[in-house]
């Protein structure tokens, strides 16, 4: 069984849930001012109001960690360890599992591909963001190609998996919902795959956490990584949960205090270190105490708010942007698994005879709507997509392409628990208007991104 929707489960929605910026305005090119629209949430989501209360009652209380005798060390230890329990609760960790704290999804997979027994072969994907795509430099690699149908993807890693030696150890790693297409992945029967080759899995469940209960047990997978500022919890933290053995034999990720738990010179005059077997053995340094608070802020906030509502909500959110778009003929939404695949709220698309960069602009200076433009940090998955070469190199950002041209990319349009439907119908209504009348302002090419031309305002 794969992560799946059940939006008919829930059949009562919420508001949406109070985010930081929800009123803040912008000025429109055009003139005048409007309430900022924040559809980017794929790339960062607005904070949660209740982390910001969460982090701001602690912060007077904010003291190093772990080796301060002091009440305000005591504390900060205390919140920082309780924020590891509450991660575990919400990931639905198993009893042995370790949290480890990091800086974001592409900190804890490099942890992981760091930590990687010798002589692992790794397989992912091409359809993956970079940040599972790439850190596997060091072990053997085998890239499969994008399926177009979940049920191909499990074909494709099992075809994989049986060519592959027995003996050796084995890493699958797959994303839980695109950040391209917003599409779920079968991740229960990709797990199953592995584990009946022998070989272990991570999920990436950056796009996924946000949107959708992720449960270790129930998923069946052995790690899972995500990030806070996509969980709606700013300050830089990430998560790496799962089996010990491989974290505990590895070398620490980061030497240094913390990580180590003894430390002695030798009658050689060298240096003895034992560090420790926890999740300590890799998170070296002064931890990001206020960073981990909030994302374990975010998981009881969202665990509170009943993931069923929310993604009731935002399944008719989604549908409103597909309905939408799909009235408009020169819109063309990047697909694997076809329209009705189950997907959170991440859409990406083209416009016939618009460069995507411009459009995007277009957006934002003239409707006060943030989307984001490019290749989205999965140069492969779009290119394909785009019917393109998927070996040709780009950039995260928008390609050298001034308005009008023809350029390699598209525009994402990403949503969640702070989502207001009025953002949602002013994007569906803006694209619409784009689309029939054009932009009513001059743009140009600026350090690779289309702006306004205000050289003769």
């Amino acid at each position: 069984m794969s992560v799946s929707v059940d939006a008919a489960a829930c059949t009562e929605t919420i508001a949406p849930l109070a985010v930081l910026g929800r009123d803040v305005t912008v000025p429109l090119v055009t003139g005048g001012e409007v309430t900022y629209a924040a559809l980017d949430y794929a790339a960062s989501a607005p904070a949660l109001q209740r982390v910001w209360d969460d982090v701001a009652a602690y912060a007077p209380y904010y003291g190093s960690v772990h080796r301060g005798a002091g009440y305000l060390s005591q504390l900060s230890t205390d919140l920082f360890e309780n924020s590891r329990v509450a991660v575990a609760e919400f990931l639905g960790c198993r009893e042995d599992d370790q949290v480890v704290f990091t800086r974001s999804t592409t900190d804890s997979l490099n942890l992981l591909a760091a930590a990687l027994p010798a002589d692992c072969e790794v397989f992912v994907f091409e359809t993956e963001h970079h940040a599972s795509l790439l850190p596997w430099r060091d072990a053997r690699v085998t890239y499969l190609n994008a399926p177009r149908t979940p049920g191909e993807a499990v074909a494709t890693l099992e075809r994989a998996l049986a060519d592959r030696d027995p003996y050796g150890p084995a890493l699958v790693c797959v994303t839980g919902a695109s950040n391209v297409t917003g599409e779920l992945w079968p991740v229960r029967e990709l797990a199953a795959a592995a584990h009946a080759h022998g070989a272990r899995i991570v999920l990436d469940a950056a796009q996924l956490a946000p949107h959708h209960p992720v449960s270790v047990q129930e998923l069946d997978v052995d790690w899972v990584a995500f990030s806070g500022h996509k969980l709606y919890a700013p300050f830089g933290s990430g998560v790496l949960a799962g089996r010990s053995d491989w974290l505990t034999r590895a070398e620490p990720y980061l030497a240094g205090g913390g990580a180590s738990k003894k430390v002695a010179r030798r009658a050689d005059g060298g240096v003895d270190v034992e560090w420790h077997a926890t999740a300590a053995r890799h998170e070296a340094g002064s931890p990001n105490v206020i960073g981990v608070y909030s994302i374990a802020s975010a998981c009881k906030a969202l665990t509170e708010a009943g993931f069923d509502q929310l993604v009731a909500r935002e399944q008719h959110l989604i549908r409103e942007v597909q309905e939408g778009l799909a009235e408009v003929p020169e819109v063309k939404v990047l697909s694997l698994f076809g329209d009705d695949a189950p997907r959170v709220g991440v859409l990406s698309f083209v416009v016939d005879g618009w460069n995507s960069s411009h459009f995007a602009a277009a957006l934002s200076a003239e409707y006060g709507i943030g989307v984001r433009d490019g290749l989205f940090c999965a140069h492969p998955l779009v290119r394909t997509l785009l019917g393109s070469d998927p070996q040709q190199q780009g950039e995260c950002g928008a390609p050298e392409a001034a308005p009008g041209e023809k350029s390699l990319n598209a525009i994402r349009v990403s949503f969640g628990a702070g989502t207001p439907d009025e953002h949602v119908e002013r994007f569906v209504s803006a694209v619409k208007e784009l689309v029939r009348e054009g932009a009513r302002w001059n743009y140009r090419t600026e350090d690779g991104r289309c702006v306004p031309d205000t050289t003769n305002v």
